[in-house]
């Protein structure tokens, strides 16, 4: 499903993740960094938890919100 073309994605964090696991694009609209760095993050073990679904990487919206809380409570 397609966000409207100016729509802030960063606003879906604050309003609520969708209901599906979200691929790396979600992550790097979300957090506005560059897709390479999703990929940097996961080599490192530094950003949100990712699984595999056979090739593809997707992230757990439960998780990248445990993630954001973390990084809050940390700053």
């Amino acid at each position: 499903m397609p966000r409207p073309a100016n729509s802030d994605p960063r606003a879906t964090l604050r309003s609520g993740l969708p209901d599906r696991y979200l691929t790396p694009d979600d992550i790097a609209d979300m957090f506005g960094v560059p897709l390479e760095t999703v990929y940097q993050w996961r080599r490192k073990r530094t950003g949100p938890p990712g699984f595999r679904i056979g090739k593809h990487l997707r992230y757990d919206p439960a998780d990248v919100r445990a993630y954001v809380t973390q990084r809050k409570s940390a700053a």
